[in-house]
């Protein structure tokens, strides 16, 4: 095939140093930038092969987030913006520590286990941090991407939670978002200006944050940003890149392992700290007899949830809120949560994929590590009954108003969801997530003779099964049509509605 001609006349541009051997983990690939050329090149290809077998724009970041500035970085973004799933980083892996000669056949074993169609379109998006070698590596991604045939868009400088964003903006195609640096400006800061008008008693000093940008990206978007918050937020930018090295002495890593504020920052009473790519932030001040004062992802997490559950009261809305922790969370925050908030506590494994999973169980899932890395999720049945009350026009002023913030909350959160938005229980047979499936499910099936039918997220694909049958050929297809048609609609449907076989 053309295609593979090019490939490995690309691939000898970008060569494999012998016997390097990496694994792809939570992170993605992360290593000294002088050994990652021939890992960007094959991630392009593998985004490729991604985004033909989904039928969706896949991103690539290219980042090492908190790690040294000689270090660099990649890792891939499923088309709902959540992390690639576990079989493909088993085929990143395989294709990254493919010797030279052997990288054809490797991509054709890939292809083959995943019966992908090659002459699908593909789409993929790229972004990279500010790190000196980004340029370069990102460079590789584009020629892995072309490389296969398939078409990029290049954002160029962007933080890790933006590129996320534009890849879930492009395949709910807008529903999430307009897919811009701008558009993620817009839909976050309105939503932020909203929240604030809102909430009482807020002091103009109460406007004022600095900001530690750990000399990286966050400090540029962070600038950009400005201009959009209205000076509903007034922020001192420290670390912005000017001087100093990207993540030395500054950044979310170096504030919560060493218990101080970043170098160039006078710790006053409202402060924070990014990451190199800014998917972590970490809060802290510094009181009145100059203690300092770190507000990890733990306490994060619980005013959140705080914050969350007083809403949920004042709106009168019957929703379960749960707070996903690690054994690493401090047992504190579990027992106020638990004891005074009256929250349900999970413990997860550790990892952002592992929290991400158990949050999706609940109505509202709050998670953050320690580190600051984290999120809150919303149900497709929670954003929904929120939105009824907040467009109730015979509802009481408090009740509504406190939709009209939930709505805030939900817009400013940068959440992401995933095929797994759909749980099920007895052996398969019954979704029990999100709400209101297995419902219309029952419903649908009463409509046709020696008729079942039942729904599951795929173990290996970003796709969910739909499993349909009936007394004829015709019903089964309509029931098989009609249940994809609920599934879409319910659990949050990626690209345009289901089709019917005829």
């Amino acid at each position: 095939m053309a295609q593979f001609q090019d490939v490995s006349k690309q691939s000898g541009l970008h060569p494999k140093p012998p016997g390097l051997v990496l694994q792809y983990g939570t992170a993605g690939f992360r290593t000294n930038a002088k050994l990652l050329d021939h890992i960007m090149f094959r991630m392009g290809l593998l985004a490729t092969l991604r985004s033909k077998k989904t039928k969706a724009t896949i991103g690539v970041m290219v980042t090492a987030s908190h790690n040294p500035e000689e270090d660099n970085g990649v890792k891939l973004v499923d088309p709902m913006g959540e992390m690639v799933t576990p079989t493909w980083e088993g085929y990143a892996t395989q294709l990254a520590n493919a010797e030279q000669e052997d990288l054809l056949a490797a991509l054709k074993d890939i292809i083959e286990e995943e019966a992908i169609n090659m002459s699908q379109e593909a789409d993929v998006f790229v972004g990279k941090d500010t790190r000196s070698s980004s340029a370069s590596l990102s460079k590789a991604v584009l020629d892995g991407v072309s490389a296969l045939g398939g078409r990029n868009k290049d954002y160029g400088l962007v933080t890790t939670p933006q590129l996320h964003y534009m890849v879930c903006c492009q395949n709910t195609q807008g529903k999430y978002g307009e897919a811009t640096v701008e558009g993620y400006y817009k839909k976050l800061c309105q939503a932020f200006i909203q929240l604030t008008k809102n909430a009482s008693n807020c002091t103009d000093d109460q406007k004022h944050l600095s900001v530690d940008g750990a000399n990286g990206i966050g400090a540029l978007k962070v600038r950009e940003m400005e201009s959009y918050l209205k000076k509903e937020l007034h922020i001192s930018l420290f670390n912005d890149g000017s001087a100093g090295k990207l993540n030395h002495q500054c950044g979310a890593d170096f504030v919560k392992v060493q218990q101080n504020p970043p170098t160039g920052i006078n710790s006053g009473e409202r402060c924070c700290s990014f990451d190199g790519d800014a998917d972590r932030i970490v809060y802290y001040y510094t009181d009145s007899e100059g203690q300092f004062h770190l507000l990890d992802g733990d306490k994060v997490a619980t005013l959140i949830s705080t914050f969350l559950k007083e809403l949920l009261t004042q709106a009168g809305i019957d929703l379960e809120i749960a707070v996903v922790q690690t054994a690493y969370a401090n047992g504190s925050s579990t027992n106020y949560l638990e004891d005074t908030m009256k929250v349900i506590v999970r413990c997860a494994k550790t990892g952002v994929k592992h929290l991400h999973h158990a949050a999706q169980e609940f109505d509202i899932g709050v998670y953050f590590e320690a580190n600051g890395h984290g999120t809150v999720l919303f149900s497709k049945a929670a954003e929904e009954k929120i939105r009824q009350l907040a467009e109730d026009s015979i509802a009481d002023d408090e009740r509504k108003r406190a939709a009209l913030l939930l709505q805030d909350t939900i817009n400013v959160i940068n959440q992401v969801s995933d095929r797994r938005a759909i749980d099920t229980t007895d052996a398969e047979r019954r979704a029990v997530s999100p709400t209101g499936l297995q419902e219309a499910i029952d419903t649908l099936v009463k409509k046709y003779s020696q008729a079942r039918s039942f729904v599951r997220p795929s173990g290996t694909e970003d796709v969910v099964r739909v499993y349909a049958e009936a007394d004829t050929q015709e019903s089964a297809d309509a029931l098989a049509h009609e249940v994809s048609l609920a599934v879409y609609r319910l659990a949050g449907g990626v690209g345009g509605e289901p089709k019917p076989l005829h």
